[in-house]
């Protein structure tokens, strides 16, 4: 095993070793940096979940589509705030909307739509693919 001594050339200077120290650490810190975080893991759209996309199995009406509803669209589409004349404030309004494609149109941002939630951050890929699923199964009330 060879000495730190027989490392570090003699002439080297304690300052100098200092600035070799510091930029070690700094470069160091600089690739424990280098770390991509999914956003949906991050920031759960519920508390004591894990963010995971859960759209698996089937997707029910009552435990998976309301809450985005209640979330996203409830607010501005209901009976006493039909804004854009759209009501969504029952399942049969849920279905009717859903089934003649407007609904999935204006969340996704389609060309030809009117972009939902107004004034809102456009819902996650996980949500749309949630509501897609519910519409491909035949929005379904269950």
């Amino acid at each position: 095993m060879r000495k730190v001594s027989s490392i570090i050339p003699s002439g080297t200077s304690p300052a100098w070793r200092k600035v070799n120290l510091l930029g070690s650490i700094c470069l160091l810190l600089l690739l424990h940096s280098c770390y991509y975080d999914k956003a949906d893991t991050l920031y759960p759209t519920k508390a004591g979940t894990s963010g995971a996309c859960d759209s698996a199995g089937v997707v029910t009406y009552s435990q998976k589509i309301i809450p985005i509803f209640q979330t996203a669209c409830y607010s501005c589409h209901s009976i006493s705030n039909p804004s854009g004349g759209i009501v969504m404030a029952t399942y049969a309004s849920d279905r009717a909307i859903a089934l003649n494609g407007k609904l999935f149109g204006s969340i996704s941002h389609a060309s030809g739509y009117s972009p939902m939630p107004k004034g809102m951050a456009k819902l996650t890929n996980c949500q749309l693919a949630t509501i897609k699923k519910w519409i491909d199964a035949g929005a379904l009330n269950n």
